[in-house]
């Protein structure tokens, strides 16, 4: 699983066998199960997580004890609660593993180790943080620009595979509406 994680840092920087070998020593593999809680709300978010295989999402329940989901992360995506990973403070999200899941963690202290060790991995770390903000940037704008049932059209035009793997209650928390309404998008392209 790790030559995974080999190839994805390749699409960003280049390093050697032996350069990786000692970048990976930073990192632990963990196994979750479906449902796990990585994060609760309240909790300072030690770590961050790369997705090998499966899937997570953070979320935070609102004042109507709705969970609400804001991110999801599958093979190859990073996700942690950047507030509360970069500053120490407790957490207002939680993390949990949608399906059974291998990740890479590294903590923060590790993190911080890694990157003065590893100067490259800075370079790595800026390009996936700008990625990260672009997506946010991009979920912002439909949010705001599209109509709820254009931005669910726009999420399963781009993103078949996704939304099919995704149950559709969490895809329907990510876009901000009860699942009953998704359903009644769904019926209404069907027929």
């Amino acid at each position: 699983m790790q030559d995974l994680f080999k190839a994805h840092l390749n699409k960003f920087i280049m390093i050697t066998d032996t350069e990786f070998e000692a970048i990976s020593s930073f990192f632990t593999i963990i196994s979750v199960k479906k449902k796990q809680n990585l994060l609760t709300e309240g909790a300072i978010c030690r770590s961050h997580y790369f997705v090998l295989q499966g899937c997570l999402r953070k979320f935070f329940i609102n004042e109507k004890g709705v969970e609400q989901t804001t991110e999801f992360a599958i093979e190859n995506w990073w996700v942690t609660d950047h507030i509360s990973y970069e500053h120490r403070r407790p957490s207002e999200f939680f993390i949990q593993a949608v399906e059974p899941a291998h990740l890479l963690m590294i903590t923060k202290d590790k993190q911080d180790e890694l990157l003065q060790a590893h100067p490259t991995m800075e370079r790595y770390f800026r390009f996936i943080y700008q990625r990260a903000y672009a997506a946010a940037q991009m979920r912002t704008k439909y949010i705001f620009g599209l109509s709820k049932e254009a931005f669910y059209h726009h999420l399963n035009n781009h993103y078949p595979e996704f939304v099919q793997r995704i149950p559709q209650y969490l895809i329907a928390s990510y876009l901000g509406f009860t699942p009953e309404y998704l359903s009644e998008i769904r019926a209404k392209k069907n027929s």
